[in-house]
């Protein structure tokens, strides 16, 4: 069973599933609303446990999930949606024991679904040029997971990408930075033939010039670029409908693969994209045969 020890973070859920995270420390005290609740009294309790406070306010103590604590941990750089940091590791191929460039490393959210991908047997190098987001994510990724095999590096990534010292190329790159088409040449030296680019961007400008500066390179092909909607339902007996809030536009993912030129180059604009990805799910390997 597991339970609670100090130094723990979790998460006191209320009726309406608000979370508040707290760090658990022997003797300290936790206050919520005038109420109060003593860590020692949830130091070696399940996780799960309903608790109550001094007021007699009830809640359920959690261990946070990985979406959940990206959402309440501290930051500095705006963190992705765990919608979108389920969405790269997917799109991007991030496998056990790949090796992953990350820039930059902002908040860590995004450096923490690399390195759950990845695993132990494999490596994350992230840039980050600014001192206080690399102590934040420091702490964040410190206090969540064992970062062993994260390379952190303070430099800028617009002026470069470094291989590691025994100049293995790196198999992903993936960049969550306001101007990722500056990387865009750097990243078409640093991957190796075969490996995927992703970049994630908020508005329709900076995809277009990541889209461009993709094409331009002459060695990226198969480059798609989608967002992702999260709509929850609510689901009350026999009243079942969506929520009136969702989690919508956050930002555009753009997906690219680096090949050899002269087959897999910018898809023409009379081609619908949605019916090709549709098509794609249908083929079957007799029909690639035929």
């Amino acid at each position: 069973m597991s339970k609670f020890s100090s130094g723990d973070r979790i998460h006191l859920v209320d009726h309406k599933r608000r979370q508040y995270a707290l760090t658990l420390k022997a003797g300290e005290t936790y206050q919520f609303s005038g109420q109060k609740i003593a860590h020692d009294a949830l130091i070696g309790r399940p996780d799960g446990s309903m608790v109550t406070l001094s007021g007699g306010k009830k809640m359920v103590a959690l261990r946070p999930t990985f979406g959940d604590y990206v959402l309440k941990m501290p930051r500095g750089a705006q963190v992705l949606y765990p919608k979108d940091l389920a969405i790269i590791p997917m799109w991007g191929d991030i496998h056990p024991g790949a090796r992953v460039f990350e820039a930059g490393t902002g908040s860590g959210a995004l450096t923490m679904a690399l390195l759950r991908a990845v695993g132990p047997d494999g490596v994350v190098v992230t840039y980050e040029i600014r001192d206080d987001f690399a102590l934040t994510a420091a702490a964040n990724i410190s206090r969540h997971m064992n970062p062993a095999n994260l390379v952190s590096i303070k430099k800028n990534a617009y002026e470069g990408i470094d291989l590691l010292d025994d100049k293995v190329p790196f198999d992903r790159v993936v960049l969550d930075l306001p101007e990722p088409w500056q990387v865009v040449p750097h990243a078409a030296v640093a991957l190796r033939s075969g490996g995927i680019y992703v970049s994630f961007v908020p508005t329709v400008p900076q995809v277009m010039r990541t889209v461009e500066a993709l094409e331009r390179t002459t060695v990226f092909g198969m480059i798609e670029t989608f967002e992702t909607l999260l709509r929850t339902w609510s689901v009350q007996g026999r009243s079942v409908r969506p929520d009136h809030r969702m989690v919508a536009h956050s930002g555009f993912i753009t997906v690219a693969r680096k090949v050899e030129s002269g087959v897999l180059g910018p898809m023409p604009e009379s081609e619908d994209r949605g019916d090709e990805n549709l098509a794609r799910t249908d083929e079957t390997e007799e029909d690639l045969h035929s």
